[in-house]
């Protein structure tokens, strides 16, 4: 019997006290279609955040508030900004997202609805044991196919499985080998919240990823739970 462990470190907390992250476990999903109804979805929350975000989305609450946490471990946020800014700031282009694939879209729509970071992995033999906690010497990064893994800064906060970083800068950029596939059926979502973010807002996200999930990729929801300093770490049996 195989088991999927999920731990924040307690460091991270010592920082951001408040902080709390949702993950949330799914198998056997169907990830092969392209589906019009997220799409459609998708095209309304952009609609939704063109009216929310008035001016310089750097100083909305939600964006704000992850600038300040990145100058924390020392990355500048104009340089490296956090997934939701990045996302918020081409639809603000005005642009529409692409279709990537179907649990991808799901990520972008969730970041979009709730104004926070949200983003899915596959689960594989290499990612069954996952940390939040700040980079160490050995850890390294693959930024591209084919080509060497990166080192990274100690201060740097990423999400590992052991020495594989699977995303830098806390919610920057996932690794090249962590990529959803239309063939992914496995998989894990994070979905970060950081005041004014509220663990209400984590909680309707989450409900609203499960469903969305069960409509669209079908599969099963093996279970969830909400990271946070009194609760840093979750367990999930695979089989």
């Amino acid at each position: 019997m195989t088991a999927f462990s999920y731990s924040i470190n307690p460091e991270i907390f010592d920082v951001h006290p408040e902080y709390r992250r949702g993950v949330v476990v799914f198998r056997n999903l169907d990830n092969s279609q392209q589906q019009p109804g997220i799409t459609q979805q998708l095209r309304s929350s952009e609609a939704d955040l063109r009216e929310r975000i008035v001016g310089n989305p750097a100083e909305y609450p939600q964006i704000a508030a992850w600038r300040d946490a990145y100058r924390q471990f020392g990355a500048k946020p104009s340089e490296h900004r956090s997934s939701i800014e990045a996302l918020s700031r081409r639809v603000l282009k005005p642009d529409s997202l692409p279709d990537i694939n179907t649990l991808v879209d799901i990520g972008n729509l969730l970041s979009l609805r709730y104004v926070l970071p949200a983003g899915v992995h596959p689960i594989t033999a290499r990612s069954q044991n996952v940390e939040l906690r700040k980079a160490s010497a050995l850890d390294r990064f693959l930024a591209e196919p084919g080509k060497e893994p990166e080192l990274i800064s100690p201060d740097e906060i990423v999400l590992a499985a052991d020495n594989r970083v699977l995303t830098r800068r806390w919610t920057w950029r996932q690794a090249a080998d962590t990529r959803t596939l239309p063939e992914t059926s496995f998989v894990f979502f994070d979905i970060d919240g950081l005041p004014p973010c509220t663990v209400v807002d984590v909680k309707a996200a989450i409900a609203d990823l499960t469903h969305l999930v069960s409509r669209f990729c079908g599969g099963e929801c093996l279970g969830y739970a909400i990271l946070d300093v009194g609760k840093p770490s979750l367990s999930i049996i695979l089989e």
